[in-house]
């Protein structure tokens, strides 16, 4: 198949495309390469496949009609992976109108595109921070998401109302995908695993947010981009509009998630304790019964092994954060 990937220089969307490619499709790579972090990090993303035959990129920005029309005039697109989007909680709380630009008129922008040139079958990339602050239990889809505490909450859930209103007035087959606290080689620089490890190496403090009770249901990025697939062959033979949680269905709490990092690295963090940061839920959990059933869905990694592979990226890469 070919397949168009939005934001697919990024974390995910890297990993994705090379899976992508490895299984023998044709890629379509759409991404703006903004400054929210270095974009030669993103760059350095696509090192294993940018000049592969099998693979092109675009630079382009998916609130611009010109560039989508690009990526879907020049290549017989048969789905999108749509994945472009601002990302993180508290910039979003700052920023909301950018969030809101690029998460919501973006996403308006792909699903007119896809109308344009007749292509019919879409995943979109939502978050598990839908779900607001719940109280306990793992998170079900069929669970209340009316009450995001973050902007960034706010426009992925508008995301996803968007792409039900696509799929029932234009009959676009739509697969939203949930994702819980993605992590991995090529992990953004802000987010906390990367941080803190980054830190820990320098022998600086690590901003310890809250009691450090906050768990999160981290979820290694080989087992998100198996979901992806297994969402797009599912997607292929389907006429529909369906929402599926991909996670590992188990929590880490933050402290031990520092307990993790050092001791796999073998070094010790200096810890600087934060009060709680406004937007941030208190724990995610992901209820995986629909996607194990539906999609075939089966989450590998611990995440003690997740942090290895991690962890000997992290000593091994050229960073370029720092």
């Amino acid at each position: 198949m070919q397949i168009l990937v939005t934001g697919g220089a990024g974390f995910i969307g890297s990993h994705l495309c090379d899976r992508l490619i490895t299984d023998g499709h044709q890629v379509v790579c759409l991404d703006n390469f903004n400054a929210f972090y270095s974009p030669e990090i993103k760059y350095a993303n696509l090192s294993n496949i940018i000049n592969h035959p099998a693979f092109t990129l675009i630079e382009g920005d998916i609130r611009y009609p010109d560039d989508l029309d690009k990526c879907l005039i020049q290549n017989k697109i048969d789905i999108v992976i749509h994945l472009a989007a601002m990302a993180g909680v508290r910039p979003s709380i700052e920023n909301p109108e950018l969030y809101a630009d690029v998460n919501i008129m973006g996403t308006l922008q792909v699903l007119q595109a896809c109308q344009r040139h007749n292509v019919i079958k879409l995943i979109f990339a939502s978050s598990s921070s839908v779900y607001g602050n719940k109280e306990g239990g793992a998170f079900k889809e069929t669970d209340n998401v009316d009450n995001p505490i973050s902007t960034y909450a706010a426009t992925k859930r508008a995301g996803e109302l968007l792409c039900y209103n696509w799929h029932y007035l234009n009959g676009l087959s739509v697969v939203c995908l949930r994702f819980f606290t993605v992590y991995g080689p090529r992990q953004r620089p802000d987010l906390a695993i990367y941080k803190f490890t980054r830190l820990i190496y320098e022998g600086k403090t690590i901003p310890v947010f809250g009691d450090g009770t906050s768990s999160r249901d981290y979820t290694y990025v080989d087992d998100t981009v198996d979901g992806v697939i297994k969402a797009m062959d599912y997607i292929v033979a389907k006429q529909c509009f369906e929402v599926y949680n991909l996670g590992e269905s188990k929590t880490i709490n933050l402290l031990e998630m520092i307990k993790t990092i050092e001791s796999v690295s073998g070094k010790q963090a200096k810890l600087d304790w934060q009060p709680k940061q406004i937007g941030d839920v208190d724990y995610t959990c992901a209820d995986i019964t629909r996607s194990k059933e539906i999609l075939n869905y089966n989450p590998t990694y611990s995440f003690e092994a997740g942090i290895r592979n991690f962890i000997s990226w992290f000593e091994h890469s050229n960073r370029l954060d720092c």
